[in-house]
C-alpha cells in the first residue's frame, strides 16, 4: 500500500528528534568504548525514541524523498535505525562479549580487544598465528551465532519497506554501486602486478616472509611497523598534532568543543576514536597513546574528523551535521592521517632518518587497504543478494584472498560487513583526498599544511559538514568528480619514492 508523504512540520519533527537519538547514542557508544562503562546499552535509547523507527513512519520519510538531497540523507538515518532497532539486542551482545571474553594462550590471559594489538607486537610467527586462532574460534563460537540471527533479521525486515532489496535502497538514496564496483574491478586489475611485487618485498623486509608465504596473522605485524618505533614515540604525538594544527591556524587547547579523553582506563579501546555527540558543540577525541607509526596515523586520522564536526555552521541542517555524505569526513580524516608519512611534514615535525622510505611504505599499505576495500564491495553486494547468508563464508575468503594473495580469516566474514554500504564512503573518501592533496599542492605548495591561507581554506570547506556529496565539492574546486583512478596515481608517486 502507497504511503503518503508526512508534512513539512512533521518532516521537521522527525529531523529534530533524530538529532537528539544520534547523540545519544553517540554517547552511550563513547561511554563504553572510552572505558567509563562496562556495558553498551543501546535499548532504552531506541526506546526513549520509538517512533523514529516504526516501520510506517521510516515509509513515509521514504515516499518525501523526490530528489531532495537532504531528505535522501534523512531517509538512510531512517532505514538504519529502523534496522537498528531490530538489531539493537544484538549489538549490545557483541560489544559485550568483546569486552568481557578473555583468551589464554600460553598461559597468558588476554582480553578479546587486546588480542589484535598483542598479535601486532608480537615477533614471534607461530605465537601469532595461536593469538589469530584463538581469536577466531572466539568469533565463530561467541559471536558470529549472534551477528547470523542479526544479518537475518535485516534479511527478513528490508523488503517490508516496499523500496526493493538493500542493494536497491542504497541505489534509490544515491549510491552508485554498480559503477564504483565496476572501477573497484578496473583498480583491481591495473594494480594487480604492483601489489605482488611491492608487498612481496614489504612482507620479506618487516616480517620475513615472502607474499607467497605470508599469512593472515602476518598482516598486523607488518602494520606494526616495529622498525619505526624510535621515530614515532608516544609522548611527541600530541605535540605533534598541536604544531600541524597550529600551522594552520587551529589551537587544539583552547577549543572549548573539543574534549580530549587522555586518561588511561581498564576497558578503553585502544586505539583512538572521535565522538561527535553534539555537532559542533561537542566533540570527543578519544586517545591511548601507545606509540608507534600505526598509532600515530590513528590519531591524525581520529583528529581530522574531530577538526571537521568541531568547525560545521552551527546553522547548517541536521542532515549536513550528521547525516550527509560521509566520504567528505573521512577524507578530511584521510587528509590528516597520511600527513604522518609525508616526507615534507616528517622534515618539519620529526627526526625521521629516512622519510622517502617511509612515504614508499605507507604507499604499499594504502595499496593493501584500496585492494582490500575494492574487494569488500563486491563481497557486500554478493553477500545481500545471497539467498544463503552461511554460504557467503566461501565466497569472503575467495574473494579477499584473490585480492590481496593471502587467505582472510573466514570467522570474519559477517564481522568485515559495514552496515549501510559504508565500504563505499572510505572508497571514495580516499579519492577524495588525493584529489584534494593535487589541489591544495597546486595552490599553496607541497607544504600547504603550514600556510595559514590552506587552514583557512579547509576551515570554510570544514563548516559545511556534510552538506554536499564530495563528488560536488570537487567539482567546486577542481572541476572533476570524484575518480578511483586517483588513488593508483596517489599509490604510484610514493612507491617512487624508494
Amino acid at each position: 500500500m502507497t504511503v503518503a508523504p508526512p508534512s513539512q512540520a512533521d518532516l521537521a519533527a522527525y529531523r529534530e528528534e533524530a538529532d537528539r537519538f544520534e547523540a545519544e547514542l553517540l554517547e552511550e557508544h563513547y561511554l563504553h568504548y572510552a572505558g567509563h562503562k562496562p556495558q553498551l546499552e543501546l535499548e532504552p535509547i531506541y526506546e526513549r525514541h520509538a517512533g523514529l523507527t516504526e516501520r510506517e513512519r521510516v515509509r513515509a520519510v521514504g515516499a518525501a524523498v523526490r530528489g531532495d538531497e537532504a531528505t535522501r540523507w534523512l531517509w538512510r538515518f531512517a532505514v538504519e535505525g529502523y534496522l537498528g532497532n531490530l538489531t539493537k539486542e544484538h549489538t549490545e551482545r557483541v560489544a559485550r562479549l568483546e569486552a568481557e571474553l578473555e583468551a589464554t594462550v600460553d598461559g597468558e590471559s588476554i582480553r578479546f580487544r587486546m588480542l589484535q594489538p598483542v598479535m601486532a607486537n608480537e615477533p614471534d610467527r607461530e605465537r601469532r598465528r595461536r593469538l589469530r586462532d584463538v581469536a577466531a574460534a572466539l568469533r565463530d563460537e561467541h559471536m558470529n551465532p549472534v551477528m547470523l540471527e542479526a544479518a537475518r533479521l535485516h534479511r527478513g525486515a528490508v523488503p517490508t519497506l516496499e523500496a526493493g532489496d538493500y542493494v536497491e535502497v542504497y541505489e534509490r538514496i544515491g549510491f552508485d554501486l554498480e559503477g564504483l564496483a565496476d572501477q573497484c574491478r578496473s583498480l583491481l586489475d591495473s594494480t594487480e602486478r604492483l601489489w605482488e611485487e611491492h608487498a612481496d618485498r614489504l612482507f620479506r623486509a618487516r616480517v620475513g616472509v615472502g607474499l607467497d608465504e605470508a599469512a593472515q596473522w602476518d598482516v598486523p605485524r607488518l602494520f606494526r611497523a616495529a622498525e619505526w618505533d624510535a621515530d614515532f614515540p608516544a609522548d611527541r604525538m600530541l605535540p605533534a598534532l598541536d604544531g600541524t594544527l597550529a600551522d594552520l591556524g587551529v589551537d587544539l587547547r583552547s577549543q572549548e568543543n573539543v574534549h580530549l579523553d587522555l586518561e588511561q582506563r581498564p576497558g578503553k579501546d585502544p586505539r583512538a576514536f572521535c565522538a561527535p555527540i553534539e555537532v559542533p558543540q561537542r566533540v570527543m577525541l578519544v586517545i591511548q597513546p601507545i606509540g608507534g607509526l600505526d598509532d600515530w596515523r590513528a590519531l591524525f586520522h581520529e583528529a581530522g574528523h574531530t577538526e571537521h564536526y568541531a568547525h560545521v555552521d552551527s546553522t547548517r541542517s541536521i542532515e549536513a551535521k550528521r547525516f550527509g555524505d560521509a566520504a567528505v569526513t573521512e577524507g578530511w580524516a584521510t587528509l590528516m592521517e597520511n600527513l604522518v608519512r609525508e616526507p615534507a611534514w616528517l622534515d618539519r615535525r620529526l627526526d625521521v632518518s629516512r622519510p622517502r622510505q617511509l612515504a614508499s611504505e605507507g604507499a604499499v599499505i594504502d595499496l593493501y587497504f584500496t585492494r582490500r576495500y575494492a574487494a569488500k564491495l563486491l563481497y557486500e553486494l554478493e553477500f545481500y543478494r545471497a539467498p544463503d547468508i552461511e554460504a557467503m563464508r566461501g565466497r569472503y575468503v575467495e574473494l579477499l584472498g584473490e585480492a590481496l594473495k593471502i587467505e582472510p580469516t573466514p570467522a570474519n566474514y559477517l564481522f568485515d560487513i559495514d552496515a549501510g554500504f559504508y565500504v563505499t564512503e572510505y572508497l571514495r573518501s580516499w579519492a577524495f583526498e588525493a584529489q584534494l592533496r593535487d589541489f591544495l599542492r597546486t595552490e599553496f605548495g607541497n607544504t600547504w599544511f603550514t600556510r595559514r591561507d590552506a587552514g583557512e581554506l579547509l576551515r570554510e570547506l570544514w563548516s559545511e559538514g556534510q552538506e554536499r556529496r564530495a563528488d560536488d565539492m570537487l567539482a567546486e574546486l577542481t572541476g572533476s568528480g570524484i575518480e578511483m583512478a586517483a588513488i593508483e596515481d596517489r599509490i604510484r608517486e610514493g612507491l617512487a619514492l624508494a
